[in-house]
């Protein structure tokens, strides 16, 4: 291989996705003012192919696409009316019918926490079963973020352990459907709802926050919250995690760093026109 990466080459479609790529980035640019370095945008884009490659074979055999899904008039405990809606993809592959639920989640957080996608995939299950009055055999999720050690790989242009971690990366993750337990599932809504309009924002617990798995549910979810500010749990946390309030500041403060700064920096200047 050249000393320069070499670039995902593909077939038609992937050439009519770059063509959305790039229209959807320049909508994005106009609108937001936020311009990438040809690195990144690259990078990007590489995503969405790698994605499409790897999920080719569901692309292909997709019967119906961005299906629309309603449970209306629930009620709750306090009788208030909900409405459950999702979008599913659906695949008929011969006799048999795969629903599936996209995601923009990590394969193995999903793997390591079903219940919650359990709950929805029953909801969509039931929907499609009793209420469109169609087949189903298998519901499932697909996460979209690729892993990690896929992302090194190719940012080190080692193609060897990226081909690797290509053919380990599993983004379909089938989840069992159980109808039994809809009633359940629908309870766990209207909970949900009521605590909404009753206003009752009760914050997890520390311990909930120091669970997750690989990636803490302080990071992964509180860091990127705006309740943090006021939220007991995590004021607490972070404080013990850093020893006292000054050091506990950076919990609350996300400066971008400086590698965003200097790609910020890089994109305006590439697309400035010259003598601006």
């Amino acid at each position: 291989m050249s000393a320069k990466k070499k670039q995902p080459q593909g077939d038609a479609t992937e050439a009519r996705i770059r063509d959305f790529f790039e229209r959807n980035y320049e909508l994005l640019r106009m609108e937001s003012g936020q311009v990438l370095t040809n690195d990144l945008k690259q990078e990007a884009l590489n995503q969405v192919l790698f994605y499409y490659r790897k999920m080719k074979h569901v692309a292909d055999n997709v019967t119906r696409t961005e299906v629309r899904l309603a449970l209306p008039e629930q009620r709750t405990a306090q009788g208030r009316r909900f409405t459950i809606e999702g979008v599913v993809d659906v695949v008929q592959e011969g006799d048999e019918t795969w629903l599936y639920d996209i995601k923009t989640h990590d394969p193995e957080h999903v793997r390591q926490h079903p219940g919650s996608y359990e709950q929805q995939l029953n909801v969509y299950a039931h929907i499609w079963q009793n209420l469109q009055r169609q087949p189903l055999h298998h519901t499932a999720i697909i996460a979209t973020q690729y892993p990690r050690a896929m992302k090194d790989a190719w940012r080190r242009n080692d193609m060897a352990a990226f081909l690797f971690e290509f053919e380990r990366w599993q983004p379909l993750i089938e989840l069992p459907f159980d109808q039994g337990r809809l009633e359940e599932t629908l309870g766990s809504f209207a909970e949900v709802v009521d605590a909404i309009e009753g206003k009752h924002f009760a914050p997890r617990t520390e311990e909930d926050l120091d669970g997750g798995g690989k990636r803490r549910f302080a990071t992964r979810v509180c860091r990127n919250c705006d309740a943090r500010f006021s939220c007991t749990s995590y004021r607490t946390w972070a404080r013990k995690r850093s020893g006292n309030d000054r050091s506990a500041a950076k919990y609350f403060s996300d400066p971008v760093p400086d590698a965003e700064q200097n790609d910020w920096v890089d994109g305006n200047l590439e697309t400035a026109p010259i003598g601006e």
